[in-house]
């Protein structure tokens, strides 16, 4: 699945929220998330395709089921925001599928660990994510879409200022922290 994605920086996440729920989204997902990625070690997915190969342990707050995914993630472009593909499955056995990577030469990098709530508000994704602060110190919010006119649309209905508006990824946004 393609996706258009922007990161809003210098959120009040609590204020977000309100307004999220005053426009009436409806809240998708609370959850705790451990990201795993892999690469290759001269960096073939990030080289070729500005990816990455990711598996996420993904336990749901709300309903308490755990659910692990294997994710690989190309960037098709970036300009004013980011689009890219998207290629996910289930997996069931973390460990095993560390393994197999691991055979297949892709190597795991530290794993990063964040909290995710999800709303969604007429097919726009709207996620506030608080990663570990030795990670990434500061809560963003990540709008998707798949139609870039209701990326425009969503920053109209949350009043958010474009200044604050990024498609850096949080590779980017951590190196300049």
């Amino acid at each position: 699945m393609d996706e258009i994605e922007v990161k809003v920086l210098n959120i009040d996440k609590e204020e977000i929220q309100k307004r999220l729920v005053k426009i009436g989204a409806t809240l998708l997902k609370d959850e705790e998330q451990t990201n795993i990625r892999f690469d290759t070690e001269d960096k073939y997915l990030k080289n070729k395709y500005k990816g990455y190969l990711r598996i996420r342990i993904t336990k749901n707050n709300l309903t308490g089921e755990t659910i692990n995914t294997l994710t690989l993630k190309k960037n098709i472009s970036r300009d004013e925001f980011r689009v890219n593909e998207e290629l996910e499955t289930e997996i069931l056995n973390v460990s095993e599928a560390v393994k197999i990577l691991e055979a297949l030469k892709y190597y795991p990098k530290v794993p990063g660990k964040k909290q995710r709530i999800s709303y969604v508000y007429e097919g726009i994704l709207f996620e506030i994510d608080e990663w570990d602060k030795d990670i990434y110190p500061r809560p963003y919010l990540e709008i998707e879409v798949t139609k870039k006119s209701d990326l425009e649309r969503a920053i109209e209905l949350l009043n958010i200022d474009r200044k604050n508006i990024t498609a850096k990824s949080i590779d980017e946004l951590i190196k300049e922290k």
